[in-house]
C-alpha cells in the first residue's frame, strides 16, 4: 500500500484539468520518472511554481472537477512519481477518480465548507497531512494549529487502495 501523508500543497482552484496536470507534449513518454519534471508545469495560479511549490509535496488539496478535460492515465502516474499519492477535493472528473484508484492512489471528496475551512486555517502555511484510513480520518497538523477530518471511501476503493491498485487486486482475487 502507498503513503497517503505527507505536506500539503493548496491548489485554490477548481477545473484543473489533466493538461494542466501533464501537458499533452509528455504522453508519448515510455517511462513514469519521464513524467515527473513535467508535473503541473502549465498550470496557472497567482504565485505557484511548479517546479518549485511541488517539490517535497506528498498530498494536493484543492477545489473542485480536479482532473477534468482529456481521459489519462498519465496524469495520475504524474502525481504518483512525483510522491503525491493523495489528492482531495470538493469533486472530480469521473474518468480521473477512477484512474487515481485503479493505480492504487486515493481521491478524497470533501464538501465544500470542509474545504474552506482547510483553505482559511492552512493555506500558505507548512502542514503535514496524515492518513488514518482505518478510521476514515485525515489528520491536518502545522504551525500550532490541527484539525481532524473525517472522509468516505467505497468499500470496493478502499481494497483497491490497499492492495495497491487494480492489478494488485486482481491477483489476490482472480
Amino acid at each position: 500500500m502507498k503513503s497517503f501523508n505527507g505536506k500539503a500543497l493548496f491548489l485554490d482552484r477548481s477545473d484543473i484539468n489533466t493538461d494542466e496536470i501533464i501537458p499533452a507534449k509528455y504522453l508519448t513518454e515510455i517511462t513514469k520518472e519521464a513524467l515527473k519534471p513535467h508535473l503541473l508545469e502549465d498550470l496557472r495560479i497567482e504565485g505557484f511554481s511548479g517546479p518549485r511549490d511541488v517539490q517535497g509535496k506528498g498530498v494536493i488539496v484543492t477545489r473542485s472537477n480536479f482532473g477534468c478535460g482529456s481521459s489519462r492515465e498519465h496524469a495520475p502516474w504524474a502525481l504518483e512519481v512525483n510522491g503525491i499519492n493523495l489528492v482531495i477535493a470538493e469533486s472530480f472528473a469521473r474518468i480521473f477518480r477512477q484512474n487515481m484508484y485503479n493505480c492504487g492512489m486515493m481521491a478524497a471528496e470533501l464538501p465544500k465548507e470542509t474545504l474552506d475551512q482547510l483553505f482559511a486555517a492552512f493555506f500558505g502555511k507548512e502542514i503535514l497531512v496524515r492518513t488514518q484510513l482505518e478510521d476514515g480520518r485525515f489528520v491536518f497538523e502545522g504551525e500550532g494549529q490541527r484539525m481532524e477530518i473525517p472522509f468516505v471511501i467505497s468499500d470496493f476503493d478502499r481494497c483497491l487502495v490497499t492492495a495497491g491498485g487494480w492489478v494488485e487486486f486482481a491477483d489476490l482475487r482472480y
